[in-house]
């Protein structure tokens, strides 16, 4: 048996399921946004790299935060 490659699998159109929902856009930030974070609290972006990481400044700590930002707001 193979592993699950992760990839989402593609809809066939004879098939009774509706399709999957489209992934909602990649949020963007830039530096000097205010944001929040689920675990650390409020922060500001001081750092962009190409849409694939965030550093934010939390104050007492500094964090590269990866895509998705799933727990990563603006304000």
């Amino acid at each position: 048996m193979k592993p699950a490659s992760g990839d989402p699998r593609r809809h066939v159109s004879t098939s009774p399921f509706k399709p999957p929902p489209p992934a909602p856009p990649v949020e963007r930030f830039s530096v000097n946004d205010q944001v929040t974070h689920d675990r650390y609290g409020l922060g500001v972006v001081i750092g962009v790299e190409d849409e694939v990481a965030v550093f934010v400044d939390f104050g007492s700590r500094q964090e590269r935060i990866t895509t998705p930002f799933n727990k990563l707001y603006k304000l």
